[in-house]
């Protein structure tokens, strides 16, 4: 299989699952990679979900420049997908070009010290094309997204984290298991709460503060209403942990 997608409790997984091909998108893996993230986004049981590479030499490699380049992608994170979920990527080895892409989609992300990261696609006559050129330059700077693009720049892990273009960097052998500890903690949370900010941060950034202000206040008095914000602070007064139900 060219992914493996998994649930178990709340947490679902997608392994991109071509390590010969160091995980790069080939047209098959680019379908069932959409399948996937829309069973998620549509799961109202799955409340976080972790995408990784298989192997440890790659997360991805981005598209598979052996394979013809197809003339229509389908729908997926870096674009046509809106996921309102968290989303954690756990980068266990190269992640360049598409699959860097697919990174700057997720919420969170942790690379292993021996990962490298790049938009490259110049050195081959190409230029990003699932989002990189415009989530870069908003998650770090223009100016080192213009190093990181216009120069074809692969950087190890930790400048990534220098920069602030990941969370954390850990060895190979614990990606996955902080992977899962943040997943887990993420349960603990409550999920409609968790979802609207999300959504105030991502949306917020086109907006201006005033704007942005406006559209967290809305968020917030939408999220008093639910059910889950007057279970918290009972929980706290009883000195429990809450129960949250997504409702």
């Amino acid at each position: 299989m060219a992914l493996v997608y998994e649930k178990k409790d709340k947490i679902a997984q997608i392994t991109l699952n071509r390590p010969k091909s160091l995980n790069a998108f080939d047209e098959k893996m680019m379908k069932s990679f959409s399948r996937a993230l829309i069973d998620f986004r549509d799961d109202p049981d799955a409340w976080v979900l972790i995408i990784t590479g298989a192997g440890d030499k790659a997360f991805s490699a981005g598209f598979d420049l052996n394979q013809q380049m197809p003339s229509k992608f389908p729908p997926m994170i870096t674009r046509g997908i809106n996921i309102c979920k968290p989303i954690i990527a756990a980068i266990n080895g190269v992640a360049l070009g598409g699959g860097l892409e697919v990174a700057l989609a997720c919420d969170l992300t942790i690379a292993s010290d021996n990962a490298t990261l790049g938009l490259p696609e110049t050195r081959w006559g190409l230029m990003p094309g699932w989002g990189g050129t415009q989530r870069l330059a908003r998650l770090i700077s223009p100016a080192k997204a213009a190093e990181m693009i216009l120069l074809a720049k692969v950087i190890t892990a930790k400048e990534a984290l220098q920069i602030g273009l990941i969370n954390k960097v850990v060895s190979p052998a614990e990606i996955m298991k902080i992977a899962g500890q943040w997943a887990a903690k993420i349960c603990e949370l409550g999920p409609i709460a968790v979802r609207s900010a999300k959504m105030a941060i991502n949306k917020g950034l086109a907006l201006s503060l005033e704007e942005g202000l406006q559209l967290e206040g809305q968020l917030f008095g939408e999220v008093l209403k639910t059910n889950d914000a007057k279970e918290g602070p009972k929980a706290f007064a009883q000195k429990r942990r809450p129960e949250f139900r997504g409702r």
